[in-house]
C-alpha cells in the first residue's frame, strides 16, 4: 500500500484543487507515505480530506455534471433542446428530455469521477478508523472524528445523487485492495445503500461541528442533518423499481415490467419521522434562519460571499473564481455576445431553461419571479448594455438567480482577462439551503399530522411553509401572502399540493425539482400539466408586451411591463402607447397567432418525450456501454436499456 499512498497523495499535493477556500489547497507529501504515517496525522490525513472536495469541483462532478445539467428535465426546468435536438442521445439535450442512450460518453465519465470521489471518501473513513490518532489526547481525536465524518456526509451525497440518477448501483463502502477482490462488484439494491447511508450519518453527525465553528464551505452537522431527512425523504419516496419488491406498495402509473414502488405505509412512517427528528435539531439550533431578503441572499451568492450572519445555504460546494464553476457561465442571465464590460466570451449559453407557465404560476407580487426567470438578454452596444425582450421564447426563459450585474470586480477582471475562451465564475454550488429544510418538515409534518399540528421544531407545517412563502414578498404584500398561507385548505392533500407549489417557485434551477417530483410520482403528470398549461395560456398571453425603459434607456422598468394585461386592455392600450413612449415587442401570445405554432406543435411533444416513450417512469440513466465492458461481467443495464 506504500506506493498507493505516495501516488495518491503526491496527486493531491499536485492537483490544483480549485476552491475558493484556502484550506483545501494546501497539499503536501512526505518522502515516504504509508496508509500509517498519512492516518497517524492528522496535517496528512487533512490533506486526503482535501482531494475529496477537490474532486467535487470538476466538470463531471459538481462544477458542471450535477452542479445543473443532471438534474434536468422537471416540469419546469428545461435543457437547452428542443425539437430534433431533443432525441439526440449523443448529448446531453437528448438524455435529459429522457431519451438516453447507453453510448452517451458522459455517462462513463459521470460513473467513474463521482466513484473516485467515493474510492478518496473510503480512504479517508478506513484510515482514521484504524488510526492511532483515536488513542491520543481528546483535541486529536475529536479533529480525527471530524475529519472521517466530513468523508461519510460527503460519501453519502455522492451516492444519493447517483442512486437518484443511475438506480440500484454497487455498494463500495471500502477503499480498494491491490489484489483487486473489491474491484469488480455487481449493483445492489437502492434501498440497502440508502439504509446504510442513513446509519452511517448518524455515526458521523455527532462529530461535526455546527457552521460557525467552520464555514458552511465544510460539511457541518446542520447539513449532515439535513442530508439525512432528505435521504430518508427519498428512501420512503417512489423509485421505478428492476422489479417488484414485496410489501411494497406500487403507483397506477407504473410500468408493467419495471414497477414504480414505495415501501408499505409502517415502513414510511418511520422514515417520516426519522426525517423529522433530524429537521428539528437544525431547525431548533438556531444555526441557520432564512436571509430576510431573498434578493440580498442571491446577492451574496453571485459576489462569491458567505453569508456569515444568517447562514441560509447549509452547505456549498467550494469552487474557484477562474478555476471552476460554471454557474453564472453556462447558467444564468443571457449576455449576448462580446462585452467591455463583462468580458469578450460573453454568457450564458442557458443550459438550463425556464417555461412560460413557470413564469406565470408566480403571484404578481412574489419578487421570486424576477430574480429567478430572466425572459430578456443583454446585449452591449456602444459600450451600453441594453436589456431587450428579443428572442425570448416561452420554452427558453433564462435562470436569473445568477447573473453577471450581481458579480464583484474580481470576477470581472477574471473574465475580461479570459478573452475569448470559457471562464469560469467560481459560484460554488449549493446543496442544501435552509428555506429546503423548511419546506421538508412541512412536507414531513403535513404527512404525519396535517398541516395545522404544532411538531418537535414548534412549529406547524402551515407556520413553516409561511415561512417561506411570505419572505418571497415585499413588506407592503406579506399579508396577502399570509392570507394565501392561511387559506390553504386544511386536508393533507390540499397543503401537499402547495407544499409542490413551493417547491418550484422557491428552488428552481437549484437541483430540487426533478428529484422531489421523482419521490412523489409527479414527474410525468407535472411535465404533462406544463404542456397543457402552455397550449391554454398561448390564448391568455399578450401577443404584444408593452413596456418603458428606465432613464438610462438600457434598464427595462419592470414596474410598467404588461405582463398580465388582457387582449382587450391591450387594444385599446395601444392607441396612447406609441405617443408615450411605451415599447412593445412581439410576445408568447404571438403563438396563438401563428401559422406555424412551433413551440406548441413541434417543440412542447418533444420535451421531455423519452420518459414514458418506452417504459413509464424511465427517468433513470442507463449504465455506459463502456463501463459494462470493463465491469468483468458484474454489470449490466435494466430498465430496457441496451448494454
Amino acid at each position: 500500500m506504500k506506493n498507493i499512498f505516495k501516488n495518491f497523495l503526491l496527486g493531491a499535493a499536485t492537483v490544483g484543487v480549485m476552491t475558493s477556500c484556502n484550506d483545501f489547497l494546501n497539499q503536501s507529501s512526505p518522502s515516504e507515505l504509508t496508509e500509517e504515517n498519512v492516518f497517524n496525522s492528522i496535517y496528512y490525513a487533512n490533506n486526503v480530506l482535501n482531494k475529496v472536495y477537490g474532486e467535487l469541483t470538476l466538470d463531471q462532478t459538481y462544477s458542471q455534471y450535477f452542479g445543473f445539467v443532471w438534474h434536468l428535465n422537471s416540469d419546469y426546468e428545461l435543457v437547452d433542446g428542443l425539437g430534433t435536438n431533443a432525441i439526440n442521445a449523443s448529448s446531453e439535450r437528448g438524455n435529459m428530455n429522457y431519451n438516453q442512450n447507453s453510448g452517451w460518453a458522459n455517462l462513463a465519465r459521470a460513473w467513474d469521477n463521482m466513484f473516485s470521489v467515493i474510492e478518496y471518501a473510503n480512504i479517508v473513513v478506513h484510515g482514521i478508523t484504524n488510526s492511532s490518532l483515536l488513542g491520543e489526547d481528546a483535541s486529536t481525536v475529536r479533529q480525527a472524528l471530524q475529519i472521517k465524518a466530513e468523508a461519510q456526509t460527503l460519501r453519502a451525497m455522492v451516492y444519493l445523487d447517483m442512486i437518484r440518477n443511475f438506480g440500484d448501483m454497487p455498494m463500495k463502502m471500502e477503499p480498494s485492495k491491490s489484489d483487486l477482490s473489491n474491484a469488480y462488484l455487481s449493483k445492489t439494491d437502492r434501498d440497502d445503500i440508502l439504509d446504510f447511508l442513513i446509519e452511517d450519518l448518524e455515526d458521523a453527525i455527532p462529530n461535526l461541528p455546527w457552521a460557525g465553528a467552520v464555514t458552511t464551505e465544510h460539511v457541518t452537522r446542520g447539513y449532515a442533518h439535513s442530508l439525512l431527512a432528505n435521504i430518508a425523504l427519498t428512501r420512503a419516496g417512489w423509485a421505478i423499481r428492476e422489479s417488484a419488491k414485496a410489501g411494497y406498495e406500487t403507483a397506477t402509473i407504473t410500468d408493467p415490467t419495471y414497477p414504480t414502488q414505495r415501501p408499505g405505509q409502517e415502513e414510511r412512517t418511520a422514515l417520516y419521522n426519522k426525517a423529522l427528528t433530524h429537521l428539528t435539531e437544525v431547525i431548533t439550533s438556531g444555526r441557520h434562519q432564512l436571509n430576510p431578503s431573498i434578493a440580498n441572499h442571491w446577492y451574496l451568492v453571485n459576489q462569491l460571499e458567505l453569508d456569515q450572519t444568517y447562514k441560509e445555504n447549509i452547505f456549498e460546494i467550494p469552487m474557484g473564481l477562474g478555476r471552476s464553476g460554471e454557474l453564472g457561465y453556462t447558467v444564468g442571465v443571457r449576455i449576448n455576445g462580446s462585452s467591455t464590460l463583462y468580458g469578450e466570451k460573453g454568457n450564458s449559453s442557458g443550459k438550463v431553461k425556464l417555461a412560460a407557465p413557470y413564469f406565470w404560476s408566480f403571484d404578481r407580487n412574489d419578487l421570486r419571479r424576477d430574480l429567478t426567470c430572466a425572459p430578456y438578454v443583454l446585449k452591449e452596444t456602444d459600450g451600453v448594455v441594453v436589456e431587450s425582450f428579443d428572442g425570448n421564447k416561452p420554452f427558453e426563459i433564462y435562470v436569473a438567480k445568477w447573473d453577471i450585474r450581481k458579480m464583484s470586480d474580481k470576477w470581472r477582471e477574471t473574465a475580461i482577462a479570459t478573452g475569448n475562451a470559457k471562464w469560469m465564475s467560481g459560484i460554488n454550488v449549493t446543496k442544501m439551503r435552509y428555506s429546503y429544510v423548511l419546506l421538508m418538515y412541512a412536507e414531513v409534518m403535513n404527512e404525519l399530522y396535517g398541516p395545522d399540528v404544532n411538531g418537535s421544531a414548534g412549529m406547524t407545517a402551515r407556520q413553516a411553509l409561511g415561512l417561506v412563502h411570505t419572505r418571497a414578498f415585499a413588506a407592503e404584500d406579506k399579508a396577502a401572502a399570509q392570507t394565501y398561507i392561511d387559506n390553504i385548505p386544511g386536508s393533507q392533500q390540499d397543503f401537499f399540493n402547495a407544499i409542490v407549489d413551493e417547491n418550484a417557485w422557491e428552488l428552481a434551477g437549484e437541483g430540487y425539482r426533478k428529484y422531489d417530483l421523482i419521490r412523489w410520482n409527479l414527474l410525468g403528470t407535472k411535465i404533462d400539466q406544463m404542456k397543457a398549461d402552455y397550449a391554454a395560456q398561448i390564448e391568455e398571453y399578450p401577443a404584444k408586451l408593452y413596456f418603458k425603459y428606465k432613464a438610462d434607456n438600457a434598464t427595462i422598468d419592470m414596474s410598467t411591463v404588461q405582463w398580465y394585461a388582457s387582449k382587450d386592455e391591450q387594444d385599446e392600450f395601444a392607441d396612447q402607447a406609441a405617443s408615450e413612449g411605451w415599447e412593445n415587442k412581439a410576445f408568447w401570445g404571438a403563438e396563438a397567432t401563428s401559422t406555424t405554432q412551433t413551440n406548441l406543435l413541434e417543440y412542447a411533444p418533444s420535451i421531455s418525450g423519452g420518459l414514458n416513450s418506452t417504459v413509464i417512469n424511465r427517468y433513470v440513466m442507463p449504465i455506459a456501454s463502456t463501463t459494462i465492458s470493463a465491469s468483468n461481467g458484474t454489470l449490466s443495464n435494466s430498465y430496457g436499456f441496451s448494454n
